[in-house]
């Protein structure tokens, strides 16, 4: 039960940050004429690196916002990554000193169960700017 706060409260964590992200980008003091762009987001018209300027490229803003994606869902699926290896080394222990004890053999493998649950979730991170591509286009 206290496994599922813990993914509870992460996932709202995330979603919270996710809802962060657009307010701290319109902080800005002056509107942007130029993005750097990081990723490739495979966009015709998009540059593929460097900068990206709103005055030369159509398509400038669905290439920043993109870029933008890609870079959240990256810097997301590393966070995810090293809560499934914390969670995965936490229940290997409870196994591994278990001592025959059932309970703690099942809290165990709960918690190794949960990370394989957040492993998906941090798949699906990695799927997201797909999605949104597709709509955007």
């Amino acid at each position: 039960m206290k496994m599922k706060k813990i993914l509870s409260a992460l996932v709202l964590i995330n979603f919270l940050v996710s809802l962060l992200v657009p307010t701290v980008a319109l902080a800005q003091e002056a509107i942007p004429t130029t993005c750097t762009m990081t990723h490739d987001v495979g966009v015709v018209g998009c540059p593929a690196t460097g900068v990206c300027n709103y005055t030369t490229t159509p398509l400038c803003g669905v290439c920043c916002l993109l870029n933008t994606i890609y870079t959240v869902t990256d810097w997301t699926f590393v966070f995810l990554i090293a809560i499934v290896v914390i969670l995965v080394l936490i229940g290997g222990y409870m196994i591994m000193t278990a001592a025959g004890g059932p309970e703690k053999v099942a809290s165990g493998r709960n918690y190794i169960m949960y990370a394989l649950i957040g492993l998906a979730v941090a798949l699906l991170a990695k799927i997201f700017p797909a999605i949104v591509k597709y709509v955007v286009k």
